[in-house]
């Protein structure tokens, strides 16, 4: 099955199997404790209530499309998701499990990826390490395992240790101002450079938070787009039009085809009729146009039509910084993030 609510009609039918099969064992004391996380279950059972065998051939005819394979304790220890417990006489101690196909590769330090990205694999690792109830023994080798995979990877046991001390100060602020977190709200970036840290960098102290997304995945690069059969021409989204006297260009959005939009064009001009910018710049100064091979290119394909404008004033923007903008065509106030990432190496204050 495949669509939004799978997911949650799948927990609702093992929740009910549960309630009718795993329940009465529960109450009746034959199991102690049981717990699931998706497919991962455990369970502690009383040996002098059950025993071993019993439990496997319940569970496993509560249904047919259902087989469980169960593993058993091993010296005192069982391993659950990424944990490894240790029944004592006493008490449970807990220590990090990982499994044998576990390798230390991570995204690399000198990936195009953003910070965020890299370090998220060592954030999660140095959240569990310190939440996790381990002895002081068991903490310290798992962070020489951290510091280890970090180096395999390139990143300096200082980046982490900073990475260490960024969490536990989170840790202790978070806990202070729980409340605050209330008025917090994500926004989504697309990461194509490391000049969008410019931007995003403005909302580091508000109540807005940035998540990045990347597009330089390894499926994008392998899969070709849906429309990459489509000539230029036919698609649509942000163009630039060329004048073959003086070879400044004009800058204009379409949710029609390109091609559509070069015939207005086009006829504005025949019928001496200056409603476009790039018309009027033709008529009155005499100059050239050409074929819609010759002076037309599709500077930015979209999908989504909320994002012609703001990428029309960037793509004019641009061409008015580098002078190549046609006198006729306004280019507006100049904005101050489309200037920083049209100069990216020009200092700018926030």
């Amino acid at each position: 099955m495949d669509s939004p609510i799978s997911g949650t009609i799948a927990a609702i039918f093992l929740q009910h199997l549960e309630h009718i099969h795993i329940g009465p064992l529960i109450e009746s004391k034959q199991i102690l404790f049981y717990t699931r996380y998706i497919d991962d279950i455990l369970i502690i059972y009383d040996t002098k209530s059950t025993d071993q065998d019993y439990l496997i051939q319940h569970t496993n005819s509560m249904h047919t499309n259902l087989h469980f394979k169960p593993t058993q304790e091993e010296n005192s220890c069982i391993n659950f998701l990424d944990l490894t417990i240790i029944r004592k006489t006493s008490h449970l101690e807990t220590d990090i499990y990982c499994k044998p196909t576990t390798t230390d590769t991570t995204i690399h330090s000198t990936s195009i990826n953003p910070n965020e990205h890299k370090l998220a694999a060592y954030r999660y690792y140095i959240e569990r390490m310190l939440n996790l109830p381990l002895s002081t023994k068991k903490r310290n080798r798992e962070w020489s395992t951290v510091l280890h995979i970090a180096q395999q990877n390139g990143f300096p046991p200082t980046t982490m240790q900073k990475l260490r001390q960024q969490i536990k100060q989170k840790t202790k602020h978070t806990t202070m101002h729980t409340s605050t977190n209330k008025d917090r709200r994500w926004v989504t970036f697309t990461y194509i450079s490391p000049q969008i840290q410019m931007v995003t960098n403005i909302f580091r102290n508000t109540n807005v938070k940035i998540a990045f997304k990347c597009r330089n995945t390894i499926a994008n690069w392998i899969k070709p787009p849906k429309n990459h059969n489509t000539p230029p021409h036919n698609k649509w989204g942000i163009y630039q039009l060329t004048c073959n006297t003086c070879h400044l260009s004009y800058v204009g959005q379409t949710s029609h085809s390109v091609s559509i939009r070069f015939q207005e064009h086009i006829r504005y001009i025949r019928n001496n009729n200056p409603q476009s910018e790039y018309a009027q710049h033709i008529l009155q100064n005499q100059h050239e146009y050409g074929q819609i091979n010759s002076i037309m290119t599709l500077l930015k394909p979209l999908n989504n039509p909320s994002l012609l404008i703001p990428y029309e004033q960037y793509y004019i923007q641009t061409l008015h910084q580098e002078g190549k903008l046609i006198p006729e065509q306004n280019p507006g106030e100049i904005n101050p993030l489309f200037k920083m990432v049209i100069n990216p190496q020009r200092p700018h204050s926030t």
